[in-house]
């Protein structure tokens, strides 16, 4: 890729704070936005998402310099240590659509490689159960509001964070210890 050139990917996995979580502490990543996707502009508010009535699912969208990761490497923290790509209906103590497993691509080459790393998974067993991610094309991300940006970092000793999201980012250090640092990049909303 060309000096200075950035890619971006829209996951969702769950609450979005976690996700953003262990993002911002990937070598490479340049920013970690968390907020809505699958749904229309005029409902992407918390309220609103939070019914499960507005085919958002709780997102983040992480841009990151493809010379120092990759998106294939993108989808492989996702899988390992960002989410539970078996658990449908919701992840851990979430549930509802609004916090449904799905890739959202922005490209053929994007929709392509997450539905082979997909299919792979699958053909290796390397899960119990069969992966329920879902693989979508990104109609819209929209941020969420700024009390939600950064969460972990600023409220890592509530007991839902020490409990579900911070796990995620001591799994990152330890499964991918060539991916992590230490000092997350925060978001321009947050500084």
């Amino acid at each position: 890729p060309p000096s200075g050139a950035t890619e971006t990917a829209v996951l969702s996995g769950g609450g979005f704070w976690g996700m953003q979580g262990v993002f911002e502490h990937v070598k490479g990543v340049k920013q970690v936005l968390a907020g809505y996707a699958g749904g229309q502009a005029m409902t992407a508010h918390y309220e609103m998402v939070s019914t499960g009535a507005t085919g958002h699912a709780e997102s983040i969208k992480v841009v990151f310099d493809p010379a120092q990761v990759s998106y294939g490497q993108i989808l492989r923290i996702f899988f390992s240590v960002a989410t539970d790509p078996t658990q449908v209906g919701g992840q851990y103590p979430d549930e509802g659509s609004q916090y449904r497993s799905e890739i959202w691509y922005a490209s053929d080459a994007q929709k392509i490689v997450a539905a082979r790393y997909i299919a792979q998974l699958d053909a290796a067993r390397a899960f119990r159960q069969p992966i329920a991610t879902r693989v979508d094309p990104l109609t819209g991300f929209f941020p969420a509001e700024g009390y939600h940006q950064d969460y972990l970092v600023h409220h890592p000793d509530s007991p839902y964070i020490a409990t579900y999201d911070a796990p995620k980012v001591a799994a990152l250090k330890r499964v991918f210890p060539q991916s992590y640092v230490a000092a997350p990049v925060l978001t321009v909303a947050s500084r």
